[in-house]
């Protein structure tokens, strides 16, 4: 656990891990004393604390800190680049449309917007992320939202979620505007660059001012919103399953804030969560990463970071197809079981094993009708 700056700011921060808010409340006090909900609501006076690389981007805690962007820092309208982090940012609750890429697709797109969307989908179950003209418009918003700023404040929802499954940090961005800290994703969000994107879970701290935001873009028809933009224009499919996403990890956090058994595998901590318990029933959440069938079990690899995963053993076939895990991939679950370490050689793992269907809970999604597998 990082050093606070003061008593004050390690209260903030144990509220907020505890119970979660939207008042905008930081980890840590602001450069200047003033309300921590002020600091990222718009009235924050004052200047700004000098930029540097931060040794403390990997630890836990809600301020990351300031950081001065990098050479062409805009990656997209979701991810940039700052100066002393390694890697892009990705940007939370936000997830604005791809930007098109390559002569073909600019063509198809530029012929018949409908068919170039239709045939990047084809059958899959889920929408898919395609290139449109709106994430060429989602990349402009950004790059003209951050010109001129010498310096961004990151700050994390989470204070145990510090990097994503592709090892991406993870962070909403402050830029200062006439003196006041201004989020970028909400921003984002309210100009119709971006839905609330709640697929891995509400926002903790913002909630409300994502539900807002968009709420004013969609009454305004902004961004993707106007029924003439060339985006995807499916966004009620995506957000029924993106909510339904969200409600079933709320509920797993509701549980995991009153009992210690409840692990959440994305946390940074969860590998020593894990050994803690060692011998113990727990329940973790995450999403299905790999399936992999074996001769006398199956493994399930539940998404850590990238490249590794938590396993999830079924010895008995006929239990794993009761469960119904195979039907979701990359869609979010919890497991119930003990947890136990496994050794072959030089390999050691803990894991879970599943004797009983009843120890997989499944997220309840609007499945497409006849959808026989989760899409991309």
């Amino acid at each position: 656990m990082r050093m606070w700056g003061g008593i004050w700011a390690a209260g903030a921060c144990i509220l907020v891990s505890i119970v979660g808010c939207d008042r905008g409340a930081t980890a840590e006090a602001p450069i200047h004393p003033v309300d921590a909900a002020e600091a990222h609501t718009g009235d924050a006076e004052g200047g700004t604390a000098k930029a540097h690389p931060s040794r403390e981007v990997e630890q836990e805690g809600l301020l990351i800190g300031e950081y001065r962007l990098a050479g062409h820092p805009v990656v997209d309208g979701d991810t940039i680049r700052v100066e002393g982090v390694e890697g892009s940012i990705r940007l939370l609750s936000i997830d604005t449309e791809e930007k098109l890429r390559g002569k073909a697709d600019r063509a198809a797109a530029a012929k018949d917007f409908q068919k170039y969307l239709k045939g990047k989908r084809g059958d899959a179950a889920r929408p898919r992320k395609a290139g449109t003209p709106m994430g060429e418009r989602a990349t402009e918003f950004a790059k003209a939202f951050f010109e001129g700023a010498e310096v961004v404040r990151l700050e994390r929802d989470d204070p145990k979620e510090i990097r994503g499954h592709f090892g991406r940090l993870l962070a909403y961005v402050f830029v200062k505007k006439s003196g006041r800290w201004t989020s970028y994703n909400v921003e984002a969000v309210r100009a119709g660059m971006s839905p609330y994107f709640t697929k891995y879970g509400y926002s903790h701290r913002f909630h409300n001012q994502f539900t807002h935001a968009e709420s004013e873009a969609r009454q305004a028809k902004r961004g993707i919103w106007n029924t003439d933009a060339q985006g995807y224009g499916d966004y009620d499919e995506r957000k029924a399953w993106w909510n339904a996403r969200a409600d079933f990890i709320r509920a797993f956090e509701h549980e995991a804030n009153r009992r210690a058994d409840y692990i959440q595998l994305t946390h940074w901590d969860a590998p020593a969560e894990l050994e803690d318990k060692l011998g113990q029933e727990v329940t973790v959440l995450s999403t299905v990463d790999r399936i992999q069938h074996f001769k006398g079990l199956v493994r399930v690899l539940l998404a850590r970071q990238r490249g590794s995963g938590f396993p999830v053993i079924f010895f008995d076939e006929e239990v794993f197809r009761e469960s119904g895990i195979d039907r979701y991939r990359r869609e979010p679950i919890t497991v119930r079981g003990t947890v136990e370490r496994y050794e072959k050689g030089t390999y050691r793992t803990l894991q879970v094993v599943v004797r009983e269907p009843a120890q997989v809970l499944l997220a309840n999604l609007p499945w497409p009708k006849d959808a026989n597998q989760a899409a991309e």
